[in-house]
């Protein structure tokens, strides 16, 4: 099987869709299939070895410089057609996903798409929610002309399926278990963050409103407030626009800019309990990743990650943007040691039934079944 993939950013451990992606073509190639990616955004830094790459002609979005709008050309469609897959795989609904779609349509090629980001959820905090019908209108049209949606949980297919949106079928997220591994717990590195015998939170992702980081930083003032600031710290791995607002109002966190490689779980590992409060995750890998290294999470009752804490039992969930409730959860996560114990090995367990080779083992069977229905 040959697989045509466009990927909006293909850059290496750049957020939790593109190590999605990474894995699913590796799978594909571990299983003997050809992949080709085409993206907008590629890293010269990158070492693809022999996997081919093409970078599309691309200028920054504005309001989210980090990531890139891309073009499709003549040199795209020669370059599709040179290859001829028997498969169009599309990550991103963007200018360029349409165009990709309308290619498979006019080469009567299968094409799927999945739903890796809740875009439509950024627009309020943007406020930009005039933009929501017109917006859903484009998304339904997308998915609907794709043969298959690959939803990353069930709360997610609902949402598609209550916007009419056909063909939705569930494709999870992995763990790589050699990568994210609590022995990666790091005395030194906590000794660099001063941070003693205290309980680490650890916050992974952009420093973006969409994010709810004004959640994070309420939290850090209330550990402020009541005179427990001695007991914690706090340790945000990432960066983005709102980083110095976030410095200025968490003087004492420790920032330590995006990590990659072995850097990410050595960070995850050595810290205590992972806070992610975004409303706005359609799978939360972040989540996944903190539990495969031993941290239980405290999380939202909206997005991805309250299905991902409630299936494991590896974490605590407040109502979303409620201060209160998960100030409460930081707390019991202190003091009952306990529950943390309880919740920390239930995360561990569901880690290790998180293999990539099972979760993508499944997409790629659903491949081989549309190109052969395709060929009849």
């Amino acid at each position: 099987m040959k697989i045509a993939l466009y990927a909006g950013t293909y850059v290496k451990d750049k957020d939790g869709a593109v190590r999605s992606i990474y894995q699913l073509v590796a799978s594909f190639r571990k299983n003997g299939h050809e992949v080709v990616v085409w993206s907008s955004d590629v890293s010269e830094q990158d070492n693809h070895g022999s996997l081919c790459v093409y970078r599309l002609p691309s200028v920054p979005i504005p309001l989210y410089p980090d990531y890139k709008l891309g073009f499709f050309g003549s040199v795209t469609e020669k370059q599709l057609d040179a290859y001829a897959p028997d498969i169009v795989h599309i990550s991103t609904p963007d200018i360029v996903g349409r165009k990709f779609l309308l290619y498979a349509k006019k080469r009567n090629l299968p094409a799927t798409s999945v739903y890796h980001t809740d875009f439509p959820s950024y627009l309020s905090y943007y406020r930009l929610g005039f933009a929501l019908k017109p917006v859903w209108k484009y998304l339904r049209w997308f998915y609907n002309t794709c043969d298959l949606v690959f939803a990353p949980n069930k709360i997610v297919q609902r949402n598609l399926i209550g916007q009419s949106i056909r063909n939705v079928e569930i494709w999870s997220r992995g763990i790589d278990r050699n990568l994210f591994d609590p022995s990666r717990r790091s005395r030194r590195l906590r000794e660099e963050w001063n941070a003693g015998d205290r309980t680490v939170f650890v916050y992974a992702g952009r420093f973006v409103l969409y994010k709810d980081i004004e959640v994070v930083m309420s939290i850090y003032e209330r550990f402020v407030v009541e005179g427990l600031e001695p007991r914690v710290r706090f340790v945000m791995i990432g960066s983005g626009p709102e980083e110095a607002e976030m410095r200025r109002r968490m003087p004492e966190a420790v920032f330590t800019g995006y990590l990659t490689g072995s850097a990410l779980p050595e960070a995850y590992a050595s810290g205590d309990v992972f806070l992610f409060p975004s409303t706005t995750e359609a799978f939360g890998n972040v989540v996944l990743e903190a539990f495969a290294t031993g941290l239980p999470a405290v999380v939202s009752d909206i997005g991805g990650c309250m299905e991902l804490v409630n299936k494991s039992g590896a974490g605590l969930v407040a109502k979303a943007g409620d201060i209160d409730q998960f100030y409460r959860h930081c707390l019991r996560l202190i003091d009952d040691h306990e529950a943390f114990s309880e919740m920390r090995a239930s995360g561990l367990r569901y880690a290790e039934g998180q293999s990539w080779d099972a979760v993508n083992g499944t997409l790629i069977g659903r491949y081989l079944e549309l190109t052969a229905e395709r060929s009849l």
